[in-house]
């Protein structure tokens, strides 16, 4: 069976394992699901997956002793004992598989090649160029990606699938962004255009969601029920973990904080409404409002940052200046960090979490943006309800995303094998 199922357990497709016996197609769910535990868990005991998986000890050796033969489990060492002998650990080896994970944003794209433990294969590649509403930016992707994959040096038999995390309304059941990247074709989905060109299974996914995925499984959130990620950027999304889970909505659009209406008769926002969020609370109106106060005669060290080029002013450039101690970045990164806290509030009052990580680039701002925040969630949301919220920015910094959506493709693969084998 090892034989006919390598080079890689993790892309067997339902013709090969339509060529099994009914024993070995058992024993092929029964190790994929041996080995979905290990990863969700990093590390496990022979005693943990025979309780989780349901499979007897001498059954459960044995799969465990084919799994280690055909490369894929090494022993750890000794986990903890209860009284008695320390049982032996297992883990997933190192370069099992492989995942490309893809970071598209407004202005640039970052990849990397992972594999199945995280370790970064490659260092992470930037194309200067963002997302686009249509599928210009897709040949560019396409070659860079290719290219990142052709230097890596990796054997592509293990390669397993390729993951992008994107900002806009994504349905990753569906394959389909409806805000960007909308593709030409109209009887085909972004997924679909996407595995065509490269050759491998694809994942999609909003980029909060990619962020409260990595901080659920690395990061502050990791054994957190109930947490939100704030994710603070040109816009500002919302990832939402409820009783352990991250939670999608019907068709993977809730967190879109930044389109509830905040201001009556607000600014014009670009998903047509009047008054959200963004228009007051994101890297937007933080670019927007250091643009007009520069040209109301502010004296700031933004016009030195742009080179006195105004509209090259960024959501970077205000933090740097903050950073560096400009009175007037500190004031309009204070008047955003009040916005974003009323809003905030109102997140409070609904889900009542235990903690609030905030994300993105403009959590580099850090106490510039975090105390008026802090400040206005004590103002506008219930006492009993926010005093045992905490309020902490992201250790993940800007890797949170690659992180996420390496994670959503290897259990996106695991379930996908779980599924074919169950057939």
């Amino acid at each position: 069976m090892g034989i006919l199922l390598r080079p890689n357990y993790f892309s067997v497709d339902e013709e090969r394992l339509n060529q099994l016996s009914n024993m070995d197609r058992k024993k092929y769910l029964q190790k994929i699901q041996i080995l979905k535990y290990i990863y969700q868990n990093e590390v496990a005991t022979v005693s943990e997956i025979f309780t989780t998986v349901g499979i007897s000890s001498p059954t459960g050796l044995i799969l465990i002793k084919e799994l280690i033969a055909d490369d894929i489990l090494e022993k750890k060492g000794k986990g903890e004992s209860n009284g008695g002998r320390k049982p032996d650990t297992y883990l997933l080896k190192d370069a099992t598989f492989y995942i490309v994970s893809i970071d598209m944003e407004k202005f640039r794209t970052r990849a990397v090649i992972l594999d199945n433990n995280n370790n970064f294969i490659t260092t992470i590649h930037t194309l200067g160029k963002g997302i686009s509403k249509d599928e210009s930016t897709l040949p560019d992707l396409y070659t860079f990606i290719n290219e990142l994959i052709s230097s890596s040096k990796i054997d592509k038999s293990r390669l397993v699938g390729i993951g992008i995390s994107m900002p806009g309304l994504v349905d990753g059941e569906a394959g389909m962004n409806y805000t960007y990247l909308r593709p030409e074709r109209k009887e085909k989905t972004l997924q679909q255009v996407l595995e065509e060109v490269f050759g491998y299974p694809v994942f999609l996914q909003n980029d909060v969601k990619c962020a409260a995925i990595a901080e659920s499984k690395y990061g502050l959130a990791k054994g957190i029920s109930d947490a939100l990620v704030v994710l603070m950027d040109w816009g500002v999304g919302l990832g939402i973990i409820m009783d352990g889970k991250m939670r999608k909505g019907s068709r993977g659009f809730s967190g879109e904080v930044g389109h509830i209406p905040l201001m009556d008769e607000g600014a014009l926002c670009y998903c047509g409404k009047k008054g959200c969020l963004e228009t007051v609370a994101s890297g937007v109106a933080l670019a927007r409002m250091a643009k007009e106060g520069i040209k109301s005669g502010q004296h700031s060290l933004l016009n030195e940052l742009s080179d006195y080029e105004v509209e090259k002013i960024e959501p970077h450039l205000v933090i740097d200046a903050a950073n560096r101690g400009d009175q007037y970045a500190i004031s309009i990164l204070s008047v955003v960090g009040n916005n974003l806290g009323k809003g905030i509030a109102t997140l409070v009052q609904l889900f009542n979490p235990e903690l609030i990580i905030l994300g993105g680039k403009m959590a580099e701002a850090k106490q510039y943006i975090t105390i008026p925040i802090i400040q206005a969630i004590n103002t506008y949301s219930m006492t009993e309800i926010r005093e045992n919220t905490r309020i902490d920015t992201s250790e993940l910094g800007q890797d949170s995303c690659i992180l996420g959506v390496a994670s959503m493709v290897i259990n996106s693969i695991i379930e996908r094998q779980v599924k074919f084998a169950e057939l």
